[in-house]
């Protein structure tokens, strides 16, 4: 089994951390710079931020927030939100990201996964995809879940990877923010259908949560916001539970 990676995500608004529950009642959840200092201390084995207002805003993402964060980790460094041409990704990259994600553009546009992977290989380019659980089928949600689509979330998740996608954060809708737990189903399934890396996001909420998603839900990394904001759980606590119950981790 290969080790598993351990993510922060911080979810951007207005040049503050924010987290809300099943992608709406957000609060605020700290300054970022703050965090990003605190989970490098932590042993965070990458960090993912996502402006998750930039694409309904049709604006860029904080290009001057990535160069803060980037100064204070040595740990990879994805970005998201409001990517939707290969100059913005030239950008970020510029800026100090390792790694970009793409997620409502990439769905409306799938040869961009092409163009992308091509120019920059597509080890840096991670697919997001939003999903949400209704009448027996998991489906593509765009737009920061606002806007719903007919295509299955397999399926995009497929034809992502084979466009060139080199990783798949997937969140669940239904569970984000719920600390109930992620979504073993659609990640296993997932997992077990294509051969890039799976982000599993969305419910984490204790130690158990983690071992489930590795064990049973077949993912390769585990993405959580608020349990580590609030330091609920912290970093080093959850690779010795994993490690005990042999998941390797980083």
């Amino acid at each position: 089994m290969l080790a598993k990676r351990i993510i922060p995500c911080l979810d951007i608004k207005n040049g503050r951390t924010v987290k809300g529950v099943n992608f709406k009642y957000l609060k605020d959840a700290g300054d970022p710079i703050q965090l990003v200092c605190w989970y490098t201390k932590q042993g965070a084995d990458e960090l993912i931020f996502l402006d998750i207002t930039a694409t309904n805003e049709k604006r860029k993402t904080l290009i001057s927030l990535v160069k803060d964060i980037s100064r204070h980790i040595n740990i990879p460094f994805t970005v998201g939100g409001g990517i939707r041409e290969e100059k913005d990704v030239e950008l970020l990259l510029n800026a100090g990201a390792d790694k970009i994600s793409i997620n409502t553009a990439a769905f409306k546009n799938p040869n961009i996964l092409e163009r992308l992977s091509k120019r920059f290989g597509s080890q840096c380019i991670v697919l997001a995809i939003d999903t949400k659980y209704e009448e027996n089928e998991w489906w593509v949600y765009l737009n920061g879940g606002r806007i719903s689509t007919h295509t299955k979330t397999l399926d995009w998740a497929k034809e992502g990877t084979n466009r060139g996608a080199g990783e798949i954060l997937l969140t669940s809708m239904n569970h984000d923010g719920t600390k109930n737990g992620f979504a073993l189903d659609i990640t296993r399934k997932i997992s077990e259908n294509i051969d890039t890396p799976v982000i599993a996001s969305g419910g984490a909420g204790k130690l158990e949560d983690f071992y489930k998603i590795f064990k049973t839900g077949k993912a390769d990394a585990a993405l959580a916001a608020s349990i580590f904001h609030y330091k609920e759980i912290e970093i080093p606590k959850l690779k010795f539970y994993l490690n005990q119950l042999h998941i390797p981790v980083r």
